[in-house]
C-alpha cells in the first residue's frame, strides 16, 4: 500500500536516514570527540570525515552557511592556529561569501567544527541543544 508506514518502515526510514548523516570532525578537537559522543550514546549512525583530509565540500558549505543565516564567519575556526597565521581576522572582511567558501572547501583546518550534514540538517559547532532540535 502507498503511503502507509508500519514501525519497521519507520525504523528503516530512521535508520537511512542516519546512515547518511556525515560528521566532518577532527579527532584531537574536545567539541568533536563530545559531538560523537553524544552520537554514539543514541545509537545514531553517521560517516565520519576527518576534516583536516577531506573538507566539507562547497555545496555542503553552502548549505551550512544557509543554516546559519549567511554568516560567513560562523564558518571558520576563529580561534585556530592557521586562522590567525592567515590574518584571516583580517581578510575575512574583504572576501566574497564564495571565495571564502572556496578557501574553507580547500583547508579543512580553516572550519569550525565538528559540522554535521545530512537530510534535513546543516550545523557547524557543538551546541547541544541546536543537535537536540535536529534530533541529533
Amino acid at each position: 500500500m502507498v503511503g502507509v508506514h508500519t514501525d519497521a518502515s519507520r525504523r528503516c526510514d530512521a535508520n537511512l536516514r542516519a546512515t547518511m548523516l556525515t560528521i566532518y570532525a577532527y579527532r584531537n578537537c574536545d567539541t568533536c570527540r563530545k559531538a560523537l559522543a553524544r552520537l554514539a550514546a543514541r545509537g545514531t549512525a553517521f560517516t565520519e570525515r576527518a576534516i583536516r583530509e577531506q573538507p566539507p565540500s562547497a555545496a555542503e558549505l553552502k548549505r551550512v552557511l544557509a543554516a546559519v543565516g549567511g554568516d560567513i564567519r560562523r564558518l571558520f575556526n576563529t580561534s585556530g592556529q592557521e586562522y590567525r597565521a592567515l590574518g584571516m581576522s583580517a581578510r575575512l572582511p574583504g572576501l566574497d561569501a564564495n571565495a571564502a567558501i572556496a578557501l574553507l572547501a580547500g583547508n579543512g583546518n580553516l572550519c569550525k567544527r565538528p559540522i554535521a550534514i545530512g537530510p534535513g540538517i546543516a550545523l557547524v559547532g557543538f551546541k547541544p541543544d541546536e543537535w537536540s532540535a535536529a534530533g541529533l
